[in-house]
């Protein structure tokens, strides 16, 4: 893993990185350019993150804000893929960010289903209000 620091950089030539992603290029080369471009004009770090990289359950845990137990419940489980080097475990990079993927969209749906749980109730309550 590489970090590059962006708050360094000039905000002209931030805008000139937007500008060169709508220059005739690749869509992923754009769409490169354009989150490039995002986070420096926020301020917020890159990390460069080579596919092949793998990381240890106490890595992945802290990453993911969880205990060490809960993580080897969900690598038994299957719910993220990890392979043994010996008798350590790693997590793939890919398969780390595959899992937690899975997970933003588990509690967007889950989100949902809430608000439109609570909006049935409400107009039911408003049925039954209109009937008294």
């Amino acid at each position: 893993m590489k970090t590059i620091e962006t708050s360094a950089v000039p905000a002209d030539q931030s805008e000139t990185l937007a500008q060169l992603a709508n220059t005739p290029i690749s869509p992923e080369l754009r769409d490169v350019l354009l989150s490039v471009s995002r986070c420096i004009r926020e301020g917020v770090d890159l990390v460069i993150v080579d596919d092949a990289a793998t990381f240890t359950p106490t890595q992945v845990a802290t990453r993911l804000g969880m205990s060490r137990t809960h993580l080897y419940k969900l690598l038994d489980r299957g719910e993220i893929v990890s392979h043994r080097v010996g008798r350590d475990r790693r997590i793939r990079v890919t398969d780390l960010l595959e899992f937690e993927q899975r997970r933003q969209q588990d509690r967007r749906e889950l989100a949902e289903r809430f608000a439109k749980q609570t909006q049935t109730g409400n107009a039911a309550i408003d049925e039954i209000a209109d009937l008294l």
